[in-house]
Order: structure tokens, then sequence, then C-alpha cells
């Protein structure tokens, strides 16, 4: 497995081995040991599971008190998959990460703890399949604009299929007293 750090402390790039021959592929999607080696939670509690159409973009999500580290892949299709440092006080605050997963290249992408994360459907359509370290709260959820400018992210798709919770989503800024602190 290679992992590769991102400008963002805590966010990886992970492509696993594969082994293909005449008959296809196989990989391990996930080894507990051999992942927390690199940093990662011991333990995932919920998997879930998305399709998503071509100019979907969904995000950007986060949960505060009950925050989640997520571990995200594609095994069909593609997306330009996105992490935000959400934590008052970290020297990232509000900067972003970007990387491309696609079925073809099977990279995964560990999103720690306090950040936002969001992707857009590149491919004419995808699933998305990604770990959580902690199960999800609607009570505790939050969302911010996926255009927001004092972030900034170099999005692929300019006029994205998005759910109404996104559309209407507020800007980071409007939602500073419910961000978590980095400790």
């Amino acid at each position: 497995m290679k992992v590769t750090r991102t400008a963002l402390p805590g966010v990886l790039v992970i492509e696993p081995e594969v082994y293909s021959d005449a008959r296809g592929f196989f990989l391990e999607s996930y080894h507990a040991r051999r992942y927390h080696q690199q940093g990662l939670p011991l333990e995932f509690v919920q998997d879930n599971h998305s399709l998503s159409r071509h100019g979907t973009l969904r995000g950007l999500h986060a949960q505060v008190r009950r925050a989640q580290a997520k571990l995200v892949r594609v095994i069909e299709g593609e997306v330009f998959d996105v992490a935000v440092d959400i934590r008052l006080g970290s020297p990232t605050f509000g900067r972003w990460t970007g990387v491309c997963l696609s079925a073809v290249n099977r990279r995964q992408f560990f999103i720690p703890a306090g950040f936002a994360h969001g992707f857009a459907t590149t491919s004419p359509s995808a699933q998305v399949e990604y770990k959580c370290s902690r199960y999800y709260d609607p009570d505790d959820q939050l969302a911010i604009r996926w255009d927001d400018p004092d972030i900034g992210i170099e999005w692929p798709i300019r006029q994205p299929i998005l759910s109404d919770k996104d559309r209407d989503a507020p800007l980071l800024s409007q939602i500073r007293d419910r961000l978590p602190r980095f400790e």
C-alpha cells in the first residue's frame, strides 16, 4: 500500500496493492492493522454507499460534536473528492485539498475528523463507498456552501446538481460558532 500525505495534516491518499491477472483483480480495501499503522482509526462503525449521476455535487458536509473520520473510495466511475479543514485555530483552517478517485485508479481518500467532505461526479455516474469512524447523527451535521469564495475550491463542474440542503448551505464564515476547535 502506498500512502501519500497531502498539504493538510492527516489527510491521506491511499493506493492499495492491486493483484491483477486474466481473471480480473483483487485488493484489500481495508486492513485494520495496516491502516492503523498509517494513522487511521482502529475502528470504523458505519459504511455508506451512494450513486450519483454526472454533474452531481454532494457536500460540503461534516459533523461537529461527534466528528467523523472517513475513508472514501469509488467502485464505479470517477469523482473529484475534497476535504476542507474546518477546525478553528488550525494553521490550515479553511484550506482544501482534492483528489480524483475512480474505479480505475482505485485510490482511497482518508479524511480525518474535523474536516468537511464533498465530491463532484465527473463520469456519467459514480458509486462511492466510504467508511465512517462515528455514526451519522442528523442533529450534529452541518453543511457549508460548495462554492464558498473564502475556501475557493476549484471544482471541475461549474453548474452542479445539488440537493436543497447543499444549495442553501451557509458560508463557512456564517457558522464559525458551530465549528470544532483545533487541538
